[in-house]
């Protein structure tokens, strides 16, 4: 299988004028688990605001928000902590803890080189106004960051500018990101994810067929259904009555689809999932031969995350009560806006080496089935860390 996933979270802050003992460092393993709980978290929150198809990267916007928080203060910072779930992991004598953290986790994703995963942040500011130095290094010293002086009063220039980056950075995927840009408009934060993966055991191609897919018991649609036949790794969560399948990609990636059994609603396992429940869910697979049928589909999901980020609590960041002073000393600097655009296309392919890996897997009986026929949960994470890279929901495949 190939899956190309682009991500894009950007920042748009204005300036507006305003009427004991040491513990133990933590480390990239609580870094993930964390960011689990984070990314469950979420997740809620979107299907509260979306009964649809649901697409996003945790991993970006937990990456992104370290990074505003490395520049504020205070109950800015408090609050944006807190709502990541790494508040815990802080360390008030060790700013820059979280910082390391996160790029000795990027370190970790893609140090054999065999993922092919490209995250870039990048900060574009206004011509004459003067980041932190400090700020800067940092961003840059953790981040690898890309940081750019633009002419934001020249909003059709300093709007091409951005979008010729993005669209540059996510391989001409997404384009015109940006529609407008305020005049008044001081920095403008980008971060950007963009994963393409072979499957390690592909679909055949020439045994797709047109099948029916059960959107709910009123509505049925046909999709175009891949077909497996290979040992997998799969399970089943008695509890939530949910049925497990992995489906492995070349280079330490893997996708865990979770697939609500027919007698159940696909929104029982919003109030249950967290890190325990998805980190018991992998340790429960079991290598066993199995037919798999996965519907191929594309999704394109946009999100205004400014207005769902205060019911985690991060709110004063939106606000003339923000304190961004560490990013900058110029007066009444908030953050406007936090949009976030994922893109994933799930189709066969895959290369002649992973094919190769199949071979002389013969079953003595008849194998199992999964049947990917009715809506399911998916998450891409990396093996070694655990770490949810992307997450979503597929109500209706044949909607983008």
């Amino acid at each position: 299988m190939k899956t190309t996933f682009i991500l894009l979270l950007i920042w748009a802050a204005l300036l507006t004028p305003f009427g004991g003992t040491q513990e133990a460092s933590p480390n990239v393993t609580e870094l993930s688990t964390k960011n689990i709980d984070f990314a469950m978290d979420l997740y809620r929150l979107i299907a509260s605001h979306h009964d649809d198809n649901i697409f996003f990267s945790p991993l970006c916007m937990s990456t992104a928000f370290s990074v505003l928080a490395m520049g504020a203060r205070s109950s800015t910072r408090e609050q944006i902590l807190k709502g990541l779930r790494l508040d815990v992991l802080d360390r008030d004598e060790r700013p820059e803890l979280l910082a390391k953290l996160f790029r000795e986790l990027q370190s970790n994703i893609t140090q054999d080189g065999g993922l092919q995963l490209n995250q870039g942040t990048a900060l574009f500011v206004r011509l004459q106004f003067e980041v932190s130095k400090a700020f800067s290094d940092q961003m840059q010293e953790y981040f690898n960051a890309d940081i750019l002086n633009v002419d934001f009063a020249n909003s059709k220039t300093s709007k091409a500018t951005i979008n010729d980056y993005i669209k540059h950075k996510t391989g001409d995927k997404v384009t015109d990101m940006i529609s407008k840009i305020d005049p008044y408009t001081q920095l403008i934060l980008v971060n950007t994810i963009f994963f393409q993966g072979n499957w390690e055991l592909p679909f055949i191609a020439k045994s797709t067929t047109k099948q029916r897919f059960y959107v709910d018991k009123y509505n049925i649609v046909q999709v175009p259904m891949m077909y497996n036949d290979n040992s997998f790794y799969v399970a089943r969560d008695a509890n939530l009555k949910m049925r497990l399948l992995k489906l492995p990609y070349l280079g330490g990636a893997a996708m865990l689809i979770v697939l609500p059994e027919k007698t159940e609603d696909y929104t029982a396992i919003d109030d249950h999932i967290n890190a325990e429940v998805f980190q018991g869910w992998l340790k429960q697979l079991k290598k066993t031969r199995m037919e798999v049928n996965l519907p191929r589909f594309k999704m394109e999901q946009s999100y205004e995350m400014h207005k769902i980020l205060p019911d985690l609590g991060i709110s004063d960041v939106f606000t003339n009560s923000a304190n961004l002073s560490g990013i900058s000393t110029e007066f009444g600097l908030k953050v406007s806006e936090v949009l976030h655009k994922a893109v994933i296309e799930v189709d066969e392919t895959g290369t002649t080496a992973a094919a190769a890996t199949t071979t002389g897997i013969v079953a003595k009986s008849m194998p199992l089935r999964f049947v990917v026929d009715r809506p399911f949960f998916f998450f891409i994470y990396h093996e070694v860390t655990n770490t949810i890279l992307f997450m979503g929901r597929v109500i209706d495949p044949t909607k983008m």
